[in-house]
């Protein structure tokens, strides 16, 4: 009899000394998707010496274009599922004095056909 109160008061007592945590995860949590969603496919697309036009044709507006700095362009995408850690992907564009596009980098990588067609 004695034992069974123990393993009863057990339990209840490490979930309220543990806090909400339990009943957090019970409670239903929404996706969160913020940002430009950029697809490695969106990427390959990309090529030396586009347009700034032709970029946001294919990658759709940036998420930042900082003042002083108008030829480098910022894609940022984040991702909460549900109760699980953040997911936050970049991409940086850089186009030089003429408006042609010359470097991507951050999560994604170019194609191998991204300098094709140059001298």
């Amino acid at each position: 009899m004695q034992l069974t109160k123990w393993l009863i008061a057990l339990p209840l007592a490490l979930t309220v000394l543990s806090g909400c945590s339990v009943v957090e995860r019970l409670v239903y949590r929404i996706d969160i998707n913020q940002g430009n969603y950029i697809d490695q496919k969106d990427i390959n697309q990309l090529k030396f010496g586009m347009s700034k036009d032709q970029v946001r044709y294919v990658l759709g507006t940036p998420m930042l274009v900082e003042n002083g700095y108008p030829n480098t362009w910022y894609y940022i995408y984040s991702h909460t599922h549900g109760h699980e850690k953040n997911i936050q992907k970049d991409l940086i564009v850089k186009f030089n004095e003429n408006d042609k596009l010359v470097n991507v980098s951050g999560d994604y990588h170019v194609s191998q056909n991204f300098y094709e067609g140059m001298n």
